[in-house]
């Protein structure tokens, strides 16, 4: 079977795409692009070209640039052509060249697919190819992985396609002499500069003289690697299911049972939807021998991870979102569902008592941070001041719910409360009452001083 005749197979078994879609090529002007192309004429799609000119190789790139639209000219196409300022992104920005070249033309197609309202495009179509697959897996295994990393280039991925994935380089530069066809070469290509060149160049080559079949085998591999994920997906995802359980933006997690899988895996597939990396694994195990109100946070500090009593809790860092809010000692400012806390640390002798409900005075010296502010919840019970703790008969001691029927607080006003807790120990209702035990007395030495202002 010819490659034209297996490419249009290939597409529609895979179902990459219909002849009545409208396609963006991202061509460079090498052989997989041209190939792309010409197989893309052949079988009658309809496409527009683009062109991403980097500017790094000087007359090399103005070459491929001229090239890229005579292509357009030769098959009837529109050609679009994007010029970037690749060095001064890459540096304003502190990215290698690689990823600014990868960012830059992505945002790029991205904007074409959305701002062609003629007709508007349905897919972008890269010449990624067999070769590349494998220099990506390899690449993964070498840097450090999870399973996904050897499944490969993804052949689908959003409005994204890939059909030459199927074939190899060979069949590709193949096709293009038995068509005749003209292209570029990066000259770039030849350096082992970046390092998916050392790959294709020096490793894949070293390791062919030792298994001449290397490539037809890791191909194989990747294959059978996206049959393994898919059977671990499943396995992972019901497991998932049974253990989590979603309250608002939050995510719980129980220690006991998360630990009781001992498995790593199993953390990082639950973590990592956060933005978790693998090597904060051991951070969440760590944390499961931790007391209460301990936590990690993910390295763009958009999520923690909370250990609060029997769960773990996954909650958005930004805290006006989150409903388990931890609170360190040298916080200022908090903001929250309920409206903003400040917070003061003062020497006793200068603290005020306050005479309003919407803010708490609280002995230093039986405070221990961090401090977890979070919503009330059935069980919940405290020692509202004023009412003394005696042990013998435990007097004082008062489920929130009773509380709120002393307060006479309607159903909604009830939904809306929040407590402050110090070790797993309630310090302050907050907006009604501070807990006895935490009292400001004439033995304070330093007080923490809270104020509350409601959300308008």
């Amino acid at each position: 079977m010819n490659l034209k005749l297996r490419f249009t197979e290939h597409i529609k078994s895979a179902d990459l795409f219909s002849p009545k879609d409208k396609l963006l090529l991202a061509v460079s002007g090498g052989v997989d692009s041209v190939v792309l192309c010409e197989l893309c004429k052949q079988a009658g799609y309809d496409f527009t070209i683009a062109h991403c000119n980097f500017q790094l190789r000087d007359e090399e790139s103005e070459r491929d640039e001229a090239f890229v639209k005579s292509l357009g000219s030769k098959y009837g196409v529109e050609v679009k052509v994007e010029r970037f300022e690749t060095q001064k992104y890459a540096a304003e920005n502190k990215l290698s060249i690689q990823e600014t070249a990868r960012e830059l033309r992505y945002n790029w197609f991205k904007e074409l697919i959305n701002e062609l309202t003629d007709k508007p495009i349905n897919h972008l179509l890269t010449a990624h190819h067999r070769d590349d697959n494998i220099e990506t897996v390899l690449m993964n295994f070498f840097r450090g992985t999870g399973l996904s990393g050897l499944t490969g280039i993804p052949e689908k991925s959003g409005y994204i396609r890939r059909p030459l994935l199927e074939f190899s380089k060979e069949e590709l530069v193949a096709f293009a002499r038995e068509n005749k066809l003209d292209w570029v070469e990066d000259s770039s290509n030849k350096s082992s500069k970046y390092t998916r060149n050392v790959f294709r160049n020096e490793i894949i080559p070293a390791i062919t003289k030792v298994y001449p079949q290397v490539k037809r085998n890791l191909a194989d591999n990747i294959d059978r690697f996206r049959e393994i994920e898919k059977l671990y997906r499943l396995g992972a995802d019901a497991i998932i299911k049974k253990l989590c359980k979603v309250k608002g933006k939050e995510l719980y997690i129980p220690v006991k049972q998360l630990m009781g899988y001992d498995n790593k895996a199993l953390i990082y597939e639950i973590i990592s939807n956060y933005g978790f990396t693998e090597k904060q694994v051991d951070e969440v195990i760590k944390l499961s021998e931790s007391e209460s109100g301990k936590y990690t946070q993910s390295p763009s500090g958009e999520y923690r991870i909370i250990r609060h009593r029997h769960w773990f809790i996954i909650s958005p860092g930004i805290a006006i979102d989150s409903e388990n809010i931890i609170i360190e000692e040298g916080d200022k400012n908090l903001q929250f569902a309920m409206g903003s806390l400040e917070f003061k640390q003062l020497p006793g002798e200068k603290c005020k008592l306050p005479v309003s409900n919407s803010a708490a005075c609280l002995d230093m010296k039986e405070i221990g941070f961090p401090l977890l502010l979070r919503k009330w919840k059935t069980g919940d019970y405290f020692y509202p001041l004023g009412m003394k703790n005696l042990p013998a008969g435990r007097q004082g001691k008062k489920k929130l719910s009773r509380f709120f029927i002393d307060q006479k607080l309607s159903k909604t006003e009830k939904e809306k409360v929040w407590v402050m807790e110090s070790n797993q120990r309630i310090i302050w209702v907050v907006g009604y009452r501070i807990d006895e035990r935490f009292k400001v007395t004439d033995k304070t030495k330093k007080v923490l001083c809270i104020q509350l202002t409601p959300a308008k």
